[in-house]
Order: C-alpha cells, then sequence, then structure tokens
C-alpha cells in the first residue's frame, strides 16, 4: 500500500513538473542596441528597440521588432556647373520594423544558435528638427519608406527566465535595386 501512494505521489509530481519545464518556453521579449550599416551612405547609425517572439513549434519562433536610429548628422557638398560649391549638413535617421520566423537549435540549453527570415520595412527620415512630437507630423515629409529582407543568425545565453541576445544580419532595403546592408543587435531578454 505505501509503495503504492509512493510511486502515485511521484507520478503526480512527474506530471505536474512538466508544465512548469515548459512555463518559460512560450516565447520571448527583449529590448536591444543596433549596429545599422547604411551602405548607401557609408554611415553607422545607432539605435535602440525591442522584440517579441512567440513560440509556435519548440525550434520555430514567430518574431517582430522595431527599432529607431538616432539621427546621424552627413555632411555633403554639391558644385554646380559655375564651379560654386555649397556644402550643406543633413541628419539622416531611420525607423525599422520587421517580421517573420526564427529557427532555433538547442531548445532544452542554456544556449541557443538560431537563424532567421524577416520581411518589413525601413524608413529614413532627413530632417534638421528635433525628435519631439511636436516635429513628428512634419517630419514625415522628407522621409523614404522602403521594403526589406532581412536573413541573419545569432547566439542566446539564459540563466533560467533571463538570457542575452546577439545577433547579425544583412538587411536588405529595395531602393532603385537592392540595398545590402549590415545590422547588429545584443541585448537582454526574458522568456516566457
Amino acid at each position: 500500500m505505501k509503495t503504492r501512494i509512493a510511486i502515485m505521489l511521484l507520478a503526480v509530481a512527474a506530471l505536474a513538473s512538466a508544465p512548469a519545464m515548459r512555463a518559460q518556453d512560450h516565447g520571448e521579449l527583449g529590448v536591444f542596441g543596433e549596429m545599422f550599416r547604411a551602405s548607401a551612405s557609408s554611415l553607422n547609425l545607432y539605435g535602440v528597440g525591442g522584440r517579441v517572439g512567440l513560440n509556435v513549434h519548440p525550434n520555430v519562433a514567430l518574431e517582430a521588432e522595431g527599432s529607431y536610429d538616432f539621427s546621424q548628422s552627413n555632411t555633403q557638398s554639391i558644385t554646380d556647373i559655375n564651379h560654386n560649391t555649397t556644402v550643406f549638413r543633413s541628419d539622416l535617421r531611420a525607423t525599422h520594423f520587421q517580421f517573420g520566423p526564427k529557427f532555433q537549435l538547442g531548445t532544452n540549453s542554456p544556449v541557443r544558435a538560431f537563424l532567421f527570415a524577416k520581411g518589413g520595412f525601413v524608413r529614413f527620415g532627413v530632417t534638421p528638427g528635433p525628435v519631439t512630437f511636436g516635429a513628428f507630423p512634419t517630419g514625415l515629409e522628407n522621409t523614404d519608406l522602403n521594403g526589406t529582407f532581412y536573413p541573419g543568425g545569432g547566439i542566446e545565453f539564459f540563466l533560467g527566465p533571463i538570457g542575452i541576445r546577439a545577433d547579425a544580419g544583412d538587411e536588405i532595403y529595395f531602393d532603385r535595386g537592392a540595398q545590402n546592408n549590415l545590422k547588429i543587435t545584443v541585448g537582454p531578454t526574458i522568456r516566457f
């Protein structure tokens, strides 16, 4: 009788612990710092962003991410046919949004490697004004919205539900042909 009770208690404990072990594997929420190399202007844009991913399978997650790159000054000069040169400064900003699948390896490990392929858009803005809500409507006048394809990969390290993620990829935007751009992100993430 005591043996049966002990076996039943062990079975209940094993069944009860299985959902708890999977409880931290429904998805991820994270923030990141990023570096985006705008190849057309040879500028490195730095910014911040966030992402959320929901697991549809232990090895596949659907992720959405968005980021904002702070303005980077760019000095340009134009020479007309009379050899008069005009030098001016412009501030380039970028906003990114991508959505797509992430394919993960090592789902039962504290270290995970992954590959992703996302699509979305990047919006470039050239504005001399500050980044404020009051300047937002006029800031949309000088924008350039382009479709993107963002393939890449990375690695995640977890200690319980808290981890750090680093990834890199080629954010290709389409503006009079494909423009290849290096994008690197690093930041903390939480599994839920």
